[in-house]
């Protein structure tokens, strides 16, 4: 059976909770497309399983659950934790993560609201939001405004779609990949960033040393 096929049975079984269960694991597990799942919910309220607007509601709700699950996971780690890794891994330190956790402390809002829309973003952001120990009830707030649009597009074009509702897979993988490709060239302009500055501090570092002997 195919994961269509087990998200329908489960959605026809269970009504709007299925859709809701189902979502709220896809927000645990990030390998787990939305865009099967949520164009499903639609699909499968087209056929008279359970109302439009329940299957939105229901779905928004799971995805709260599952990023409240992965914010709690990011208190639980906390910026203490996450320097002490960093420090362990090739061209990343300490540093990096205060950097990083000052960016988003600027930016928590705005990041938690559009990375609703951005594939694996959507789930890994209520990690760094739950480090940082953003205000709950506006995280709750732009989680919801932000799942909620998501989950309502795609639940209406596989209302709308019916029996066509795979199409909606198509255009997501092509904007999957877009975001795939921008995310691998930043990460490998840090990388040689990062390689550059390592170099240069070797560099440094050496000179120093041979100031010292002579």
């Amino acid at each position: 059976m195919g994961i269509d096929q087990w998200a329908i049975a489960v959605m026809e079984s269970l009504g709007v909770v299925g859709a809701g269960l189902l979502v709220a694991i896809e927000s645990l597990f990030p390998p787990i497309p939305s865009e099967i799942i949520l164009p499903l919910a639609g699909f499968t309220a087209s056929r008279g399983s359970f109302p439009l607007v329940g299957a939105i509601i229901a779905t928004t709700i799971g995805s709260l659950v599952g990023a409240l699950g992965l914010y709690y996971l990011g208190r639980y780690v906390g910026v203490a934790r996450l320097r002490r890794w960093a420090d362990r891994v090739p061209l990343m330190s300490a540093d990096d993560v205060d950097r990083s956790m000052v960016w988003f402390g600027t930016h928590d809002r705005i990041a938690v609201l559009t990375g609703r829309f951005v594939p694996i973003v959507r789930s890994l952001v209520s990690i760094p939001a739950g480090v940082e120990r953003m205000n709950l009830g506006l995280f709750l707030l732009l989680t919801v405004i932000g799942s909620g649009i998501w989950n309502s597009l795609f639940i209406i074009l596989g209302f709308v779609l019916g029996e066509n509702w795979n199409l909606v897979e198509g255009w997501m993988s092509q904007y999957s990949r877009l975001i795939l490709v921008i995310a691998i060239v930043a990460v490998a302009i840090i990388v040689v960033l990062r390689i550059r500055r390592y170099r240069r501090a070797r560099r440094a570092g050496a000179a120093a040393a041979d100031a010292d002997a002579d």
